[in-house]
């Protein structure tokens, strides 16, 4: 479901092109309001959408998802700490959906250069960084009857 930008609620303040990480929410320099330069090549990751203050960034639903005339309006309210979606079908039904925001406060995820530099050890090896530390197990799993490499 590829975003759009209401012209009329938008106030140009550019939250949207700083989260975007497909890189296609742009500012209109003649009129200074958001607009997705390439609906097509959008993630849905919808960070803009959830980043808006003016509640200007919408959705389009696919139509398994909601049928053709229908209407997607998202809203985050960072002082319920919720995203709620409301779908509103052709007949006048509504639909609406509530989660929770789980994300960390701004800035308080440590940088790259605050960890201490990889071992020779860590390069070689097939493990990630943080596993399995953060997914609190011991070792990862293997294969019965493999060694490992």
């Amino acid at each position: 479901m590829p975003t759009f930008v209401y012209m009329t609620r938008c106030d140009g303040c550019g939250e949207c092109v700083d989260i975007c990480p497909s890189d296609i929410m742009h500012i209109d320099k003649t009129y200074r309001r958001a607009y997705n330069i390439e609906p097509n090549m959008c993630w849905e990751c919808y960070s803009c959408v959830k980043m808006c203050p003016q509640h200007a960034i919408d959705v389009r639903g696919y139509a398994d998802f909601a049928p053709l005339g229908h209407s997607v309006r998202v809203r985050r309210e960072p002082e319920k700490g919720t995203i709620s979606w409301k779908i509103k079908f052709r007949d006048g039904r509504e639909k609406d959906f509530v989660s929770p925001i789980r994300t960390t406060p701004w800035g308080s995820i440590e940088e790259p250069k605050d960890f201490p530099a990889p071992t020779e050890e860590e390069y070689t090896s097939q493990e990630l960084w943080h596993e399995p530390a953060a997914l609190k197990i011991d070792a990862l799993p293997t294969l019965a009857g493999k060694e490992k490499a």
